[in-house]
C-alpha cells in the first residue's frame, strides 16, 4: 500500500461558535467522575461534539444541529446546564470521554469492537453504511476494484480510514490512501468532491444523500461496507447515566422532538443550504429586494414571504423536490403553469416569486370567509403546503364537531391532523379523503417561527 500526503491545497473550514445563555464556559482541565450523581451535583452536563451539518453549527447567529438540540433537551430533562466542548477530531472526543473530561459525546459514532470495548453506545440512530463519494459521469466507478491507482481522501483515526485500509488489502494495495487534515469535517470532504477539488472520499450513505440533495452531480451509489449501528457515547461505567438516557429517549415527547429534528436537519439541512446559497451580510436572503417588491401585491410583510421561501427551498432557486415542485417557492408543475411559468422560466427567481404571490392571492380568496387577517395567513400557509382541499375538509370537520372553522390553532389544525384517522377521513363532510396533516401543521408553525425571527433581525 502506498500512502502520501495530498498534493492539493485542502480547505480549512472554521465555524465561529458563540456561547448561549444555557451554556457554561468550557474548561477541560478538570478530571472528574462521569456517572449521573456527579452530573446532577455539578449542575452541568458536559458534552463533546464536532462541527457538522447534523451535529453542531452556527446559522444566522444561532447555534443549531440535531445533536446539539437533542443534548440541550437531555440537559433540560436532567434539570442541569449544558456545557458544549467543540472537538477538532473524533479521536479528541473519545479521548476527552475516556479521560473523564466530558460526560457524553453527542456525535454519531458507528459501532466498532474497539469503541464498544471502551464505551457504551446510547441514543441509537438509524443504521447506515459506507459509500464511495464521487461525481457522476461516464468515468464514475461502479466496483471497488476500479479504485486501483485512484486517490481517495480520508482522515486518519476514523472508521473510513480503517475501511479504506481493508479495501486496499483486499484489492492488492493499489489504492492511493491520501490523509486529509483532522481540521476537515466529513461535510468538507464531500463538498470538495462536489467542487471537483478531490476525486473520491468515503462517507456514510445518509450524509452523502443529504449532500446530494444540494449537489445534484454527486454519486454515492457504490456501497463499500455493511450496515452499522451507531449513536452517542458515554463511559462504560456510567450505568445510572445510561439508564437515565434510555428513559429519556423512550419518552413520547422525546420521540416527537427527534421526528421534528430529523425533518429539520436530516432531510433538508440549514447548514448545507447556507453553504450553497450566499446570503449578503445584513440580509435575510439573496432575494430580499424581490420579496419586498412582490409581497406588497398581497399586502404581506415581505419577511413572511421570505420565510415561506426558506422553508420551501432554503433559498435555492434551482431546487426540485421529489414531487416535482420547482424553484425558489417550490411551485408544483400545474400551479406553475397556471400562473405563467414554463420549463424555461420556472427557475427564474423573480418569475417564480411573482407566480407564487399570484397563487397566494388566489388562496386568500379561497379562504376569504376567514375575516381575521392573521388567522387567514395560517390557512393560506397550510394550503400552500398541502393544497386547499384538505384544509377545506378540516374546516368542514371543525364546523360539524362544534369547533370554530375560522380559527387555526386547536380548531381547524386539530382536524387536519385527524384526517389521518379512518373515523374522520371517512366522515361524510370530508370530500378529499385521507391526509397526513402533521407535516402541514408543522410547516405552518415553523414558517411563522422563522417569520418572527426575521422580524427581530431586520
Amino acid at each position: 500500500m502506498r500512502r502520501r500526503l495530498p498534493i492539493i491545497s485542502l480547505i480549512f473550514s472554521v465555524f465561529m461558535c458563540a456561547s448561549c445563555a444555557h451554556e457554561k464556559t468550557v474548561n477541560l482541565s478538570t478530571d472528574t467522575s462521569t456517572d449521573l450523581k456527579d452530573i446532577i451535583d455539578s449542575d452541568t452536563l458536559r458534552v463533546a461534539t464536532m462541527n457538522g451539518s447534523s451535529s453542531y453549527f452556527m446559522f444566522r447567529d444561532e447555534l443549531m444541529g440535531f445533536d446539539y438540540e437533542m443534548a440541550e433537551n437531555l440537559a433540560a430533562y436532567l434539570h442541569v446546564n449544558l456545557k458544549i466542548n467543540i472537538a477538532r477530531s473524533e479521536k479528541e472526543m473519545t479521548d476527552w470521554l475516556e479521560q473523564g473530561k466530558v460526560d457524553l459525546v453527542a456525535y454519531n459514532f458507528a459501532e466498532t469492537k474497539n469503541l464498544k470495548h471502551k464505551f457504551n453506545f446510547v441514543f441509537p440512530q438509524p443504521d447506515s453504511y459506507q459509500v464511495l463519494v464521487q461525481n457522476m459521469g461516464a468515468n464514475a466507478l461502479s466496483d471497488v476494484t476500479q479504485l486501483e491507482g485512484k486517490d481517495v481522501y480520508v482522515k486518519a483515526n476514523t472508521i473510513f480510514y480503517d475501511r479504506l485500509l481493508a479495501l486496499n488489502e483486499e484489492i492488492g494495495g493499489t489504492i492511493n490512501v491520501v490523509l486529509a487534515p483532522d481540521s476537515l469535517t466529513d461535510d468538507d470532504l464531500i463538498d470538495m468532491v462536489a467542487d471537483n477539488k478531490i476525486g473520491y472520499t468515503l462517507a456514510f450513505h445518509n450524509l452523502a444523500q443529504l449532500h446530494k440533495s444540494y449537489s445534484k452531480d454527486l454519486d454515492c451509489h457504490m456501497q463499500v461496507g455493511f450496515e452499522q449501528h451507531n449513536g452517542w457515547l458515554i463511559n462504560s461505567d456510567s450505568r445510572n447515566f445510561k439508564r437515565a438516557i434510555e428513559k429519556w429517549q423512550n419518552l413520547n415527547d422525546t420521540k416527537q422532538i427527534v421526528e421534528n429534528l430529523r425533518s429539520k436537519y436530516l432531510e433538508k439541512s440549514p447548514f448545507l443550504a447556507l453553504r450553497k446559497v450566499k446570503i449578503p451580510k445584513g440580509s435575510i436572503s439573496p432575494f430580499d429586494r424581490l420579496f419586498k417588491k412582490y409581497a406588497a401585491i398581497i399586502n404581506w410583510d415581505w419577511r413572511l414571504l421570505a420565510a415561506v421561501a426558506f422553508h420551501e427551498s432554503r433559498f435555492n432557486s434551482s431546487e426540485i423536490s421529489w414531487s416535482g415542485a420547482s424553484g425558489l417557492m417550490q411551485l408544483m408543475p400545474r400551479t406553475a403553469s397556471n400562473f405563467g411559468l414554463d420549463k424555461s422560466t420556472r427557475f427564474d427567481p423573480e418569475m417564480n416569486i411573482e407566480a407564487s404571490v399570484q397563487y397566494i392571492k388566489s388562496l386568500s380568496l379561497s379562504f376569504s370567509e376567514v375575516e381575521n387577517k392573521e388567522e387567514r395567513i395560517k390557512f393560506i400557509l397550510a394550503a400552500y403546503n398541502s393544497g386547499p382541499a384538505h384544509v377545506l375538509d378540516a374546516m368542514a370537520l371543525a364546523r360539524k364537531y362544534g369547533k370554530n372553522p375560522h380559527i387555526w390553532l386547536n380548531h381547524v389544525e386539530y382536524f387536519l391532523i385527524k384526517k389521518s384517522e379512518r373515523e374522520f377521513y371517512n366522515d361524510p363532510v370530508v370530500k378529499y379523503g385521507y391526509f397526513r396533516g402533521k407535516e402541514t401543521v408543522k410547516y405552518v408553525q415553523n414558517t411563522l417561527e422563522t417569520f418572527k425571527k426575521y422580524q427581530k433581525k431586520s
